[in-house]
């Protein structure tokens, strides 16, 4: 028995027509995208890597910040208490001060960087930076040396 006759014992009904392929609706089926013909252009895909670079340079640019952020911390904790005296220093001896003192915070920054802290890398970093005011007493240098590297491993925990 022939298909279309076992169809129309089944539904009741005859079975409509095909239409012809030059008739065909264009109607979309739900949930399924049209294929576009090879005449139509197609907008270009951006490719992964360009997606991956972006995201890659927002994450850079994220650790950069924080990095920044951090180094101001830092310095800010070193030149606490230190404006009085840093002012009453010769020009040159200020300008030896500060040259030092921005290298101590990119080494202490690059020391928070890692894993494992060791406070006293940060202390003896601190205590040379120190060494440069005339005149300090080895007592205030030491002190002022511990508190700050506790302050600034604090900045760590945050």
């Amino acid at each position: 028995m022939p298909v279309e006759k076992i169809v129309e014992k089944i539904a009741g009904a005859k079975p409509e027509k095909p239409l012809a392929p030059e008739t065909k609706s264009e109607k979309p089926l739900a949930g399924v995208e049209k294929v576009p013909a090879a005449s139509e252009k197609v907008a270009p895909i951006s490719k992964p890597a360009e997606k991956v670079s972006a995201v890659r340079t927002a994450v850079v640019s994220q650790a950069q910040s924080y990095q920044a952020q951090r180094a101001q911390a830092i310095d800010n904790i070193l030149s606490e208490g230190l404006n009085e005296i840093f002012l009453k220093m010769p020009a040159a001896d200020q300008a030896a001060f500060k040259k030092k003192g921005e290298e101590t915070v990119t080494k202490i920054n690059f020391l928070l960087n890692q894993a494992k802290i060791k406070i006293s890398k940060i202390v003896d970093l601190i205590r040379r930076w120190l060494k440069l005011i005339p005149g300090v007493n080895k007592f205030f240098l030491e002190q002022e040396a511990k508190i700050k590297a506790d302050k600034i491993v604090r900045l760590k925990n945050r």
